[in-house]
């Protein structure tokens, strides 16, 4: 199969073009770090770039918190008119299978119970409670804790950033696009992804580069909140592999399917800081109880569909990745 890579360079998607290459497939990497024409926003480009183009590996995205709405219009041009250029290009050309680098940030927060009320969805956490150390989401109804369970791919979408609403607009529009033309689409929704080639040094990376680049200058990772919030972190070349098995499979067409990519083993982030800094030889992390506002308390999910539906599992575990990432070199941004 020749597979069309936007955002092949990069972190997650150079590995995504070594698990196809290895698999027998021809990897075309369409990069803007390789080609500065490479745009996914220039639709003669990405027409070009579709010849002879069997299917599409969507990878290409500014990726990341956002920073309030100050940044909202470059994610919404690099995110989602970028894949509208796409898929727009992808109809006109014939190329009827895509598979896109989804997100669980689209959930908002996880899943919560309340002991007397069921499953609650609790709204955004105020800032007031933050400011005084008090992190855990309460339920909405009687203000009783709740506790955290895994998200299924049938909860409601529920975006509380930036970042978080492109990633969902972009399903979006690759479901029309499946609708409209009869091709396969599929959406893996990306964990904490994490391992060798990580970008250091830039608000876009996630929490495990912001360790590793402190460890690499001899400070102490600084951990937020109180560092009890859960996360699910998954090794790159699982989640490339999960892109492979995607890609194979013999999806339905005319719709989009979503799949949770995870490992499957809840940590806490002070866990992983941890685990990391042990790995590395230090500095011993540290605990701040600072925050940002629009991050979510905790948030991992059930990735049992992915596992069932595409024969996919994890294979690398979490003490093993974290001793190779506390080797690995970082990259520029």
């Amino acid at each position: 199969m020749r597979v069309l890579v936007t955002g092949g360079a990069g972190f997650i998607g150079s590995h995504v073009v070594e698990a196809l290459r290895e698999s027998g497939h021809e990897p075309l990497v369409y990069d803007v770090r390789d080609d500065p024409g490479a745009d996914v926003r220039d639709a003669g480009a990405v027409a070009g770039a579709l010849s002879g183009v069997d299917a599409v590996c969507h990878q290409a995205a500014m990726v990341g918190l956002g920073n309030g709405v100050a940044d909202a219009a470059e994610y919404v041009s690099r995110n989602d008119l970028g894949t509208a250029v796409l898929v727009a290009a992808m109809a006109e050309a014939g190329v009827r299978r895509l598979v896109l680098a989804g997100s669980m940030v689209v959930y908002g927060e996880g899943r919560y119970d309340c002991p007397r009320h069921g499953v609650v969805r609790p709204g955004p956490r105020a800032a007031a409670d933050l400011d005084g150390g008090s992190f855990e989401p309460r339920c909405p109804q009687c203000g009783q804790d709740l506790v955290p369970g895994l998200v299924g791919e049938d909860a409601p979408a529920d975006p509380r950033n930036v970042y978080a609403v492109t990633k969902l607009a972009q399903e979006h529009l690759a479901a029309v696009w499946a609708r409209c033309t009869g091709g396969s689409a599929v959406s893996l929704r990306y964990h904490n992804v994490y391992g060798p080639r990580m970008p250091r040094d830039t608000p876009y990376a996630g929490v495990a580069s912001f360790f590793r680049s402190a460890l690499a200058r001899g400070e102490a990772p600084r951990v937020f909140e109180d560092g009890r919030q859960r996360r699910d972190f998954v090794h790159v070349r699982d989640v490339a592999a999960a892109n492979v098995a995607a890609l194979e499979a013999e999806s339905a067409p005319g719709v989009l399917t979503a799949y949770n990519t995870g490992s499957g083993e809840p940590r806490t982030v002070g866990e992983m800081a941890r685990a990391l800094s042990d790995a590395y030889g230090g500095p011993h992390p540290v605990v701040t109880g600072e925050y940002r506002l629009g991050d979510v308390r905790h948030i991992t999910a059930d990735s049992s569909r992915l596992r069932a539906a595409l024969g996919w599992k994890p294979r690398v575990g979490f003490g093993e990745g974290m001793r190779e990432f506390a080797r690995a070199g970082l990259r520029g941004q």
